[in-house]
């Protein structure tokens, strides 16, 4: 999937005509729709094409749990629009292609994940309205963030990858920890895949990276994250380290994943961060601080993202 071009003009009509006005309700669907459910994909393809030559699959998965329902709205009716035009005008990765997940709690939810198509046009907005914000979830401390790594490892085949040993990206974020294991009865519940054992999460972690570059975006505005922050901070960073993004302020989340783009693509992080005005610069330059670029240096089995040191106007 992902063969049409990106046109601005699209989104505007798009929000005007059917975000504009309308309420939560009105706009999101009010039970999952069946072609979002894992235990029905096959497999989702991010292709080359006529007008995406050199595909990249971008997977953006997001914990609609609770606290964490008010931000796939907000990416409809703005932030999505935002996110795919800074993609386009600032081109930190040829011809994108978007796949939006949404994330629950598989010990709790009816449906703890959904997945849309990899697309590259209106039909991401189209299909991100079809979404099922259940708003579930529990006491347990964990969303299942692990079910997208799931997914992305055993249900995609990407070109980027197959023909040009070229990584997707896949982005989850969320107020929460993760499990730390997925077990085969949540495996055969979610994807009606059968396995023999549960699967520890840094194992499936080291599955998907094998075709992936993974980060997680820790939602501070999140009821769950102000309540545990330590928790939350040290279950993540065990986990992905400098590929961990704190977000002070979701609304910037399509500037964010942008920036982690450029950064990733070789540019410096700090320039990326200054290319920002006035407060978003600084949520920026937080939530990219700690993220090293793809050359690296070893020093004494130690991994140091070689930077370009400078100094910002806002105190770096």
């Amino acid at each position: 999937m992902g063969y049409d071009p990106y046109r601005p003009e699209d989104w505007d009509t798009f929000t005007t005509s059917y975000t504009s006005g309308k309420t939560r309700e009105e706009i999101f669907t009010n039970e999952m729709n069946p072609d979002f459910d894992p235990k029905n994909i096959t497999i989702r393809e991010s292709c080359d094409s006529e007008n995406h030559p050199n595909a990249t699959p971008i997977i953006i998965a997001l914990d609609v749990t609770g606290s964490m329902g008010s931000i796939p709205e907000a990416l409809v009716r703005d932030g999505l629009n935002r996110l795919a035009t800074e993609i386009i005008e600032r081109q930190p990765i040829p011809n994108p292609h978007l796949m939006f997940m949404a994330v629950g709690d598989a010990d709790y939810d009816r449906h703890p994940l959904q997945a849309t198509q990899f697309e590259s046009d209106i039909r991401i907005a189209e299909q991100l309205k079809d979404l099922y914000l259940e708003e579930g979830g529990g006491g347990n401390m964990n969303e299942s963030y692990h079910l997208p790594w799931y997914f992305a490892a055993r249900k995609t085949q990407i070109d980027s990858f197959d023909k040009r040993s070229k990584k997707g990206i896949l982005f989850t974020m969320g107020d929460e920890g993760v499990p730390p294991t997925l077990t085969k009865e949540h495996i055969k519940e979610v994807f009606g895949d059968t396995v023999q054992a549960d699967i520890d999460t840094k194992d499936l972690l080291r599955m998907v990276e094998e075709r992936y570059d993974v980060f997680h975006l820790v939602i501070k505005q999140g009821h769950n994250y102000r309540y545990e922050p330590q928790y939350v901070d040290n279950c993540w960073k065990d986990l992905l380290g400098q590929r961990v993004i704190p977000v002070s302020d979701y609304t910037k989340i399509p500037e964010i994943i942008t920036s982690t783009l450029e950064v990733m693509a070789g540019k410096n992080k700090y320039d990326v961060a200054a290319s920002w005005n006035g407060d978003t610069s600084l949520v920026i330059k937080e939530a990219i601080e700690g993220i090293t670029t793809p050359a690296t240096v070893n020093d004494n089995s130690k991994t140091v993202g070689v930077w370009r040191p400078k100094t910002l106007g806002y105190g770096s």
